[in-house]
């Protein structure tokens, strides 16, 4: 790192559990964000301002108006820009010397494999049940960890999928893929603003825990967040040998 990395993340080197090292980890690392919408929006902002040496960020949709009461990342003059082309210039904006990668386009599982590849950690910032099942199937395939949250209407969830470990739980471990699996939309179902954007910024926080290796990853945990109440629920779940994914043959 140069005086200017020093300067820049001095409140969190100052920490004792953080120190250099890890942020020396994490100005060298490479984090793969799908979706630059509600989550994908502070989360991108978090590991920005924490100095993540490389971000790339897939989405290929525009941005509307009615996205702006929560995507954070984009702004009223930036209406009909590519969502990944108006987060660079918001990061850019932050943090102009990390190096960011877009993709604006939606992303099959064989498109995904080389993204995925090249990730130190990927968030998964989506939502559909369609693409998070192939981001976890693209991580299993190549042991990297998944940060994976959701928001809709008062309520979110996040947890990790640490799968460079053999016998870590994947995604599919706790919701198994169906073709009757009834899909929740914002746009049909409404979304409190501040719920993503609480979901997304622990999302970044457990990015940096896993790039950083510090503290204690949230696997094996789901946190489940109610916003009208302001409660949070702890469920422990552990890795089914029936997965189709992931589970140990017999």
């Amino acid at each position: 790192m140069n005086d200017q990395h020093l300067m820049r993340y001095a409140r969190h080197i100052l920490l004792n559990e953080f120190g250099v090292e890890a942020q020396e980890r994490i100005v060298s690392s490479h984090a793969l964000i799908v979706g630059a919408g509600g989550l994908g929006s502070p989360a991108a902002f978090y590991l920005a301002a924490a100095g993540v040496g490389t971000l790339t960020l897939v989405d290929d949709d525009e941005v509307e108006l009615s996205n702006l009461q929560r995507q954070i990342l984009h702004t009223t003059d930036r209406i009909g820009m590519h969502k990944a082309e108006s987060a660079k210039l918001s990061l850019h904006a932050l943090n102009p010397s990390i190096t960011i990668n877009t993709v604006c386009q939606r992303l099959d599982e064989d498109a995904l494999q080389p993204l995925v590849m090249a990730a130190d950690v990927v968030l998964d910032c989506t939502d559909n049940f369609a693409t998070r099942h192939a981001i976890n199937r693209s991580c299993l395939r190549h042991r990297k960890p998944l940060v994976s949250g959701a928001g809709i209407r008062f309520s979110g969830q996040i947890s990790v999928y640490d799968l460079r470990q053999p016998t870590a739980p994947c995604y599919s471990c706790l919701f198994p893929e169906a073709d009757d699996v009834e899909e929740l939309r914002c746009a049909t179902t409404g979304v409190f603003g501040p719920v993503v954007g609480t979901i997304g910024c622990m999302q970044a926080a457990e990015a940096l825990k896993l790039l950083g290796e510090f503290g204690e990853p949230l696997v094996g945990r789901l946190l489940s967040f109610d916003a009208l109440t302001a409660k949070w629920h702890s469920i422990r779940f552990q890795q089914d040998p029936g997965c189709e994914v992931c589970g140990q043959p017999d």
